[in-house]
């Protein structure tokens, strides 16, 4: 016994640098698990112990037992550790979604998604759809935190669907309150495509859910919600009655974060008032209890609006040190909406202290991110509309199939021939609906190609050639040679640009430009040139980029030239000015100084050859087709103009055409 234990001695001895690590690994792990298990209260143990001994197995059973230690992330691991060990898979789900939330309040947003992602593959294994909603929910969030719209949109919209799929009367209150998430953050992310109305609707419908439920967290949040979707459309005071209300409900359950987020949303409606104090006094103190909870996403936005506030005051020096830091705290957490309008505010304060360099170079940045953000929101918004339409259509063909099954078992049963019957009348109603919408499709195609035919007719009027040809005759006439060549260049020019624009359904707003000042100059001889045509574009429009539909500006002119500026003695002015808004609308004001509407139709009534402007109306039908497509529609607007005397000064036509 003796010498086998010298010989094992021995042969431990001669690997001393072995025995050294397998030491040193176990003296690690054993202290690491002391101290891990020694940290943890022996009341939470005993509530884990008796927890996973009952099993619940829904969010709604788990949840009041802990949540009183879901904010601390020592314990959660410890949960799911021991869920782990126990195979307790429920329990191993609610701490990893408790951890990712805890993460993503903090602005560790790759930790988030890691734990999120854990929850939703384990609720995806065992089926539980409570947990793959509420892990959805949880991704989406984080994903609109950092403004990826295109995940965020799958998320919330898989939730939302998955959750809606089971029937309302089984729907447990968690179920109920995840439907609430979903239709809260797609509000969120149509408010950060700037659909504002959209957002609302959202908002609202979550808000009536969340109201129902009683659950007064939710009530605040979309109020919140409300307010900035409010905000961004400019009635002020509206969104700050939703923003005091959202802070109430966010005071009555002590929400810190709820009451961070409720005062920097009243400290900028403030500085968008002028309030500039109110403002200040308003984000000091949040500033402090923000850097307490250690968020990014909350500390961001309020040294942000204090660089606003100090701008505003002059004081640039202040103004520059927090908006730098906002934005290095946004580019730190990845929170592009923040630093996007962190460098637009930094362009403005350079641009007012003269250091246009920098300006031009944090406008850059800006004009970078603002591109990243929309290209992306614009491309999701897309395709969520397919999602959506795909989603319905999977619903409505699942629908069809039970409904068929359920007939074809009836039909096997009765006979055959009722099956027989049932698909030639099938098919035949698919027929005529099929006829029916190619009819349909035929008589849109015939309409605007009779609109296309009425256009050229109103454009290439015998009156307005036969006018044209006879005055370059009298140019000839008087051995005009060269006002005859001049005029005959601009008038085959003008032809052949009607021509070729007749072929298009839109055109850029430079080449139209540039066919009504040729209709101008052919028009002015027969008014020996005393007509007075001007065109005004604003600076911050891009004729060449702006479509407009072809050929719609003449009907206008000429109405103005024969009712206003014909019957009229001495100065004679036409003037088109061009200006947008940011509603992705273009107004064209075509203003003339003649006798006035009024004047105009008495002199028509006494004429004996009354001249019908038909080409006005063909040209109303012609925007009405254009704007079909698009989220706005058209509107001409006719506004007489009179001095402080009400006497009559002439006439404005505004075309508001949209663009997107």
């Amino acid at each position: 016994m003796r010498s086998q234990l010298r010989n094992n001695k021995n042969s431990l001895s001669k690997c001393p640098v072995h025995l050294d690590k397998i030491f040193t690994l176990l003296f690690g792990f054993l202290f690491f698990t002391i101290g891990y298990t020694q940290s943890i209260p022996p009341v939470f143990k005993k509530t884990v112990d008796s927890l996973i001994t009952a099993g619940p197995t829904t969010y709604s059973e788990i949840h009041p037992v802990l949540q009183d230690y879901k904010k601390d992330t020592l314990l959660m691991r410890y949960f799911s550790d021991v869920s782990l060990d126990k195979k307790y898979i429920p329990g191993q789900i609610y701490a990893f979604n408790e951890l990712g939330r805890v993460y993503r309040n903090t602005s560790q947003y790759g930790k988030s998604v890691k734990f999120h992602n854990k929850a939703l593959k384990l609720a995806n294994d065992i089926n539980n759809i409570e947990f793959k909603v509420s892990s959805l929910n949880d991704l989406g969030v984080v994903y609109r935190r950092t403004s990826s719209i295109r995940r965020a949109m799958d998320y919330n919209q898989q939730a939302l669907e998955l959750a809606e799929s089971v029937k309302k009367e089984n729907r447990s209150n968690s179920l109920k309150k995840s439907i609430n998430v979903s239709l809260n953050s797609i509000g969120n992310l149509y408010s950060m495509l700037n659909q504002y109305g959209q957002a609302i609707e959202y908002f609202k419908k979550s808000l009536v859910l969340e109201t129902e439920l009683g659950n007064t967290l939710g009530m605040a949040i979309n109020y919140g919600n409300i307010g900035n979707s409010l905000e961004e459309l400019g009635e002020l005071d509206e969104a700050l009655k939703n923003y005091r209300t959202s802070l109430a409900y966010n005071e009555e359950i002590d929400s810190d974060m709820g009451q961070i987020i409720c005062k920097t949303s009243i400290a900028k409606v403030y500085l968008k008032k002028e309030r500039i104090n109110d403002a200040k006094k308003l984000l000091t103190p949040t500033l402090s209890l923000a850097k307490k909870l250690g968020d990014g996403f909350l500390i961001s936005p309020i040294y942000i609006n204090l660089g606003w506030a100090e701008m505003i005051t002059g004081d640039y020096a202040s103004a520059e040190k927090y908006m730098l830091e906002g934005l290095r705290i946004a580019e730190k957490f990845n929170l592009r909406h923040e630093a996007a309008r962190a460098n637009h505010l930094l362009t403005q304060l350079y641009q007012q202290t003269k250091n246009y360099k920098k300006a031009l170079s944090y406008n850059m940045k800006a004009e970078e991110l603002d591109e990243e953000i929309v290209n992306e929101s614009t491309v999701r918004y897309v395709n969520d509309i397919i999602f959506r339409y795909d989603s319905e259509k999977k619903t409505n063909e699942i629908q069809i199939l039970a409904q068929e099954n359920e007939m074809i078992q009836m039909e096997l049963r009765a006979s055959r021939t009722t099956l027989l019957i049932g698909s030639i009348a099938l098919a035949l109603l698919a027929g005529i609906f099929y006829i029916l919408y190619r009819q349909y499709q035929l008589k849109n195609e015939k309409k605007v190609l009779t609109l296309e035919q009425s256009m050229l007719r109103s454009q290439m009027n015998p009156h307005f050639l036969f006018n044209s040809l006879n005055s370059i005759k009298l140019y000839i006439i008087n051995n005009e040679q060269k006002n005859a060549v001049h005029y005959l260049n601009k008038f085959s020019k003008l032809v052949r640009k009607i021509l070729e624009a007749s072929s298009m359904r839109e055109i850029p707003l430079a080449e139209e430009l540039e066919t009504v000042e040729l209709y101008m100059n052919i028009e002015n001889i027969r008014f020996s040139n005393e007509i007075d045509f001007k065109v005004r574009v604003d600076e911050d429009i891009d004729t060449h980029t702006v479509k407009i539909p072809s050929l719609i500006l003449q009907p206008f002119l000429e109405n103005a030239i024969w009712h206003g500026l014909s019957p009229k003695t001495g100065e004679k002015i036409i003037d088109i000015h061009i200006s947008k808004d940011k509603l992705d609308f273009i107004h064209i004001a075509i203003s003339d100084n003649g006798v006035g509407r009024a004047a105009a139709e008495k002199i028509k009534q006494n004429k004996v050859l009354k001249r019908k402007s038909v080409g006005i109306e063909i040209t109303k039908e012609r925007l009405a087709n254009f704007s079909k497509d698009l989220q706005n529609s058209f509107e001409v607007e006719i506004v007489d103009l009179y001095d402080e005397n009400k006497k009559p000064l002439g006439t404005k036509v505004i075309l508001h055409i949209p663009t997107a």
